[in-house]
């Protein structure tokens, strides 16, 4: 087996707890509407909570990657994998940036935002972008619409990425034989 250096545990905790925040939220997204509909607010206000959460960690994640740089490839990986990984981490960074940041000007758009203002886990007030909920109510329905669409469209491509980050890892792992999982593991090492 050879040994491959690990990521940070402030990197791997960050890495395993936004990962958590967005299978979470595309659990509710996929339950949502088989939900009865005295949940489904419930639901959607733990979605939104949730989104906002993960785009902080995002946010901590990107500028941790700034100052400690992420460990090297294995030197075996073919110039084509090094560029599909850096580019699909790019894809990832934008996506755990951009859907937060759309569901979130969706929700501003949305024509009943004034009467249910916008808390964190039911418990911290957190802001609107006020310019949207300013807009006249025909342009803020169609701003509602275009964020929404916006959403489900990065939505859509978040499962193509997640999906090629999580087959690359695994084919990484099982056939190729690099330990890349290790690097990843919230157990062992102490960096």
């Amino acid at each position: 087996m050879q040994s491959t250096e690990r990521y940070t545990r402030t990197a791997i905790v960050l890495h395993w707890l936004v990962a958590l925040g967005i299978v979470i939220n595309l659990v509710l997204v996929w339950t949502v509407d088989y939900a009865p509909d005295d949940r489904q607010r419930a639901m959607i206000d733990l979605h939104k909570s949730i989104g906002i959460t993960v785009f902080g960690l995002a946010l901590l994640r990107i500028l941790w990657r700034y100052a400690h740089r992420p460990p090297a490839l294995p030197a075996g990986f073919a110039r084509w994998e090094q560029v599909a990984a850096k580019l699909a981490h790019v894809g990832l960074y934008v996506l755990m940036l951009g859907l937060p940041l759309t569901g979130w000007l969706h929700d501003s758009a949305w024509k009943a935002a004034a009467e249910h203002p916008l808390e964190l886990f039911q418990v911290i007030p957190f802001p609107r972008a006020g310019w949207v909920m300013a807009t006249e109510p025909v342009a803020r329905e169609q701003l509602h619409k275009l964020y929404g669409s916006i959403h489900e469209l990065l939505g859509t491509v978040l499962y193509v990425l997640l999906g090629l980050h999580i087959a690359g890892a695994l084919k990484h792992q099982l056939i190729d034989r690099y330990p890349l999982l290790a690097r990843m593991s919230l157990t062992g090492g102490s960096r």
